[in-house]
């Protein structure tokens, strides 16, 4: 039995993580030479294992609010917090992007912790989707417990032993774990001295990766996905799911503006998957009428590759593409939960951003997109079914994305003639949650992008609601507008949007 395990190799530069969301950790390094985690290689130590003192961060993107006028319907600035609101939103937020695309395959991970706040944080990160596929077992004991274990049974994929022990200790101990350790097996190992020295010569002998206590579910995370991220695996780009509380709530029109200020006020190329297959509306409301769409690819997910993907996308303009929904009744659109996810994960490798028009009805496809994506936004309106159902999904997805920012709240249709409205003040207080965007209804700017099958910013690029949009859009994407010439939509065919709509097929 080889008692080797596989060198992780860390950049150049090292220091300490974030201090709210990720404890100190300047032990980082580069790795030097091709050493193997070996009892047969000894090594004398001079002096003691101190701690270091430094001091870093690391950098988020900043949040955006524009201030809007006091008292008007659009609102950026938030009133006082309301009860239960969560306040570390916009900091788990950061550092989720921060984080990044973690992708972990379908491995056993065992964690042997000595202190419970470490055990607290492994549960908590193997209960993430980005460990969803991953098999993780948590265990009080450290490398004394790790060593009896592996008596008995072969060691996993990867295994997390904390060790709070003085440095020649921990070497002495880890060499008697490795006797018992199968050829191919990770080691990370956490502990409480910040040393460079030490650092050096555990990925001397061949571990993974070393972390400082206390660590943080995002900072385990994070560690786990760089030692199994493939170089040669494709691109993958940021999913953005929109969806309404209720019916007739305009989370589509949202979406889809959103998408279009993605593309057009950022530069970033941006893809728009209309999953309402009986009724979707991306097709009207960029004036396309595509031959194929999304339809095409859940028939057969397993053939779509980048070149087929592309010819069932319809170009909208230079930055943005559209997977169009086939909007007919012809059909009763059984389609299984596995084929829309792997329609999802395929179209992320083509595009950095990836917005998912989802439909207001509830199932297991749904659900998983919800789920799985890297930000959600729940639109709603101020009556009473949209604060219950808005609830419902906010609370869900808290529980099922433990270590995400909240769901995006936007409250659209604000303000509406005759209608009776729960007080901004009361939904946020019911909901727990700051929205994102207040949205005032205004059925001829709305309306007039609908019919004509353009967008909000091209009809009212100057209106309170375009400007409210590209906040949205820097929201969801973390990133600040840039100063872009207008747009250039590709040809769609000529004739009209209300012939194209009504002519036999």
């Amino acid at each position: 039995m080889s008692k080797s395990m596989a060198q992780h190799r860390l950049p150049d530069d090292f220091g300490l993580e974030d201090d709210l969301d990720f404890p100190s950790d300047d032990a980082r390094a580069p790795a030097h030479g091709s050493g193997a985690f070996d009892l047969d290689d000894d090594l004398a130590f001079d002096g003691d294992f101190d701690a270091s003192d430094s001091t870093g961060a690391l950098e988020t993107l900043p949040t955006i609010r524009p201030s809007g006028p006091a008292g008007g319907a659009l609102q950026f600035t938030a009133p006082p917090p309301p009860a239960g609101f969560n306040p570390v939103g916009a900091m788990i937020a950061g550092a989720e992007a921060a984080l990044g695309e973690v992708s972990v395959p379908r491995i056993a991970i065992h964690v042997f912790a000595e202190r419970q706040d470490t055990a607290e944080a492994a549960q908590r990160a193997a209960a993430d989707r980005r460990l969803s596929r991953a098999s993780c077992t948590v265990r009080l004991g450290g490398v004394a417990t790790a060593f009896e274990v592996y008596q008995s049974e072969p060691t996993p994929a990867l295994i997390i032993v904390e060790n709070a022990a003085p440095g020649p200790q921990m070497l002495d101990e880890l060499d008697r774990l490795a006797e018992c350790c199968d050829a191919g097996t990770k080691v990370v190992v956490i502990g409480a001295a910040n040393d460079i020295g030490l650092y050096r010569e555990l990925m001397r002998r061949g571990v993974s990766e070393y972390l400082v206590a206390p660590i943080q579910p995002l900072q385990l995370i994070g560690a786990i996905g760089g030692l199994f991220n493939d170089p040669h695996a494709p691109f993958v780009g940021r999913t953005i799911a929109f969806i309404g509380a209720r019916g007739g709530v305009g989370a589509s029109t949202i979406a889809h503006n959103t998408a279009y200020a993605l593309s057009e006020r950022m530069s970033a190329q941006t893809v728009i998957v209309d999953f309402d297959l009986p009724f979707g509306t991306a097709g009207l409301d960029f004036n396309q009428d595509p031959l194929t769409g999304v339809a095409d690819a859940l028939s057969q997910p397993e053939r779509l590759d980048p070149v087929l993907l592309d010819r069932m996308m319809v170009r909208c303009t230079d930055n943005l593409s559209l997977f169009a929904a086939p909007a007919t009744l012809d059909n009763d659109w059984d389609v299984s939960p596995e084929a829309f996810e792997e329609v999802a994960q395929r179209i992320r490798g083509t595009a950095p951003y990836v917005v998912l028009d989802l439909p207001h009805q509830w199932n297991a496809w749904v659900r998983r997109m919800v789920v799985g994506a890297d930000e959600v936004v729940v639109v709603a309106t101020p009556d009473l079914a949209s604060l219950r159902n808005a609830k419902n999904m906010i609370d869900l997805a808290r529980a099922a994305r433990p270590n995400d920012a909240p769901p995006r709240l936007v409250l659209n249709q604000v303000g509406l003639p005759g209608r009776p409205e729960i007080p901004l003040k009361d939904f946020n207080n019911a909901l727990g949650i700051e929205p994102a965007l207040v949205l005032p209804f205004d059925a001829k700017l709305f309306g007039a992008a609908a019919n004509n099958g353009q967008m909000v910013l091209e009809v009212g690029a100057k209106s309170k609601a375009a400007e409210g949009i590209q906040h949205l859009a820097q929201v969801v994407a973390k990133r600040e507008l840039v100063a872009l010439p207008a747009p250039k939509k590709q040809a769609s065919g000529g004739g009209s949007l209300f012939a194209k709509l009504f002519k036999k097929r």
